[in-house]
């Protein structure tokens, strides 16, 4: 996943917490098939998986590029 690029780079932080969910399924949704974000947060993003894979089942990858314990980076990608 090394050379990956990414359509977009999103650091979670820099959002309001009640807003960072629907920025991210935002950003995720403009996203053409086959393109990935990045995602980097200062705590793992779990939470965020689960909601993925209940709101957008089957249309999405996951790879942690970065497991803590100061950042998490994500790759996230559209099928």
């Amino acid at each position: 996943m090394n050379d990956t690029q990414f359509a977009v780079k999103i650091h979670a932080p820099d959002y309001d917490p009640r807003n960072r969910h629907p920025k991210i399924f935002e950003t995720f949704d403009c996203l053409g098939s086959g393109e990935f974000m990045e995602l980097s947060n200062d705590h793992d993003p779990k939470p965020l998986h689960y909601q993925l894979m209940i709101e957008r089942e089957d249309t999405f990858t996951w790879e942690y590029l970065e497991n803590g314990p100061k950042m998490w980076r994500v790759a996230i990608g559209k099928k």
